[in-house]
């Protein structure tokens, strides 16, 4: 059995920066701990911080006064913010950067006099973040189905994002049926989809032409991991979505001479582990483990000001 691990896999910059984040924060211990919502998609690493004493919840109305509430990585609504702010809730901000800057711009774009189609997936927490920047002036499509119905106010100032998340597949058949459906539309100048999430995409589809089977260690709610399933998928290759090794099937295993295995980029490293470990035990002697060339991505966010003392 040959086991091809992904490269790049698992922890982007915007988790690392969300997870220290918390951790952080936990070691000033001067007051309680919350975390709107799941600091990244991932249970192992939700557990692991709310071991160390953090709270998870989804409304700041859930936090009591004066603690101070984190916003998860996903980033969050005005409507939000001012619901902690009622609150009287010291906060600080995990927002992946990436996300912000599409916040940024679709507030742009709105001072403009743009309405804005957003990409995404309905019911995503970054999503709910996203279109809520601008409520009244957003629409959100996930198909070129959608697009076809989609009716605007006025076609001619019409701007566009997308989740940082998605296919970039995906996204450049819903922003090519965006173009020919509203000729005017402003799109991106560069793709809003992250770095993180097209490396680990291009990464899968190295894996996919060499593997028989396709691992992806990653959350159910996690976008990123379920798209890289979907790439995989799409090459012709049997791909699974597991938390850790327990959810692997030995039935998948069956006539699969090299299995290729990745993570979603809220996937910590001794997930991927624990996947290396179960397969080496059923392949015994028959084991070879190798991995895609190594990618340096050189990225690294700064931490908010609250806490780069310490």
């Amino acid at each position: 059995m040959r086991i091809l691990l992904a490269s790049p896999r698992g922890f982007c910059a915007g988790v690392d920066r969300a997870i220290e984040i918390v951790e952080l924060a936990l070691q000033q211990g001067d007051r309680p701990v919350y975390v709107r919502h799941e600091i990244v998609h991932n249970r192992h690493v939700v557990e692991g911080l709310r071991d160390q004493g953090a709270t998870f919840i989804e409304d700041p109305e859930d936090a009591p006064e004066g603690a101070m509430l984190i916003y998860s990585a996903h980033g969050v609504s005005p409507s939000v913010r001012a619901r902690a702010e009622a609150k009287r809730l010291s906060t600080i901000d995990a927002t992946c950067p990436l996300v912000t800057k599409v916040h940024n711009e679709v507030r742009r774009l709105v001072s403009l006099g743009f309405e804005i189609v957003m990409i995404g997936h309905a019911g995503h927490v970054e999503v709910e973040g996203t279109m809520g920047q601008a409520p009244d002036s957003m629409y959100l499509v996930e198909t070129v189905e959608d697009v076809a119905k989609l009716e605007v106010r006025n076609p001619a100032r019409l701007g566009c994002v997308t989740q940082t998340t998605l296919s970039v597949d995906d996204t450049r058949e819903v922003k090519q049926a965006l173009a020919l459906r509203f000729p005017e539309i402003v799109l991106p100048k560069r793709d809003d989809i992250c770095y993180a999430t097209q490396n680990r995409q291009d990464a899968v589809k190295e894996l996919a032409a060499q593997a028989d089977l396709v691992l992806v260690v990653g959350a159910p709610a996690s976008s990123n991991s379920n798209r890289l399933v979907e790439v995989a998928s799409r090459r012709g290759v049997p791909a699974y979505l597991i938390q850790d090794a327990n959810d692997v099937d030995p039935a998948w295993l069956e006539g699969a001479a090299c299995i290729g295995i990745t993570a979603g980029a809220s996937t910590p490293d001794v997930l991927v582990q624990g996947v290396i470990a179960l397969l080496r035990s059923r392949a015994g002697d028959d084991f070879q483990l190798d991995s895609l060339p190594e990618v340096d991505e050189g990225m690294q966010f700064k931490l908010p000001r609250e806490l780069r003392r310490a």
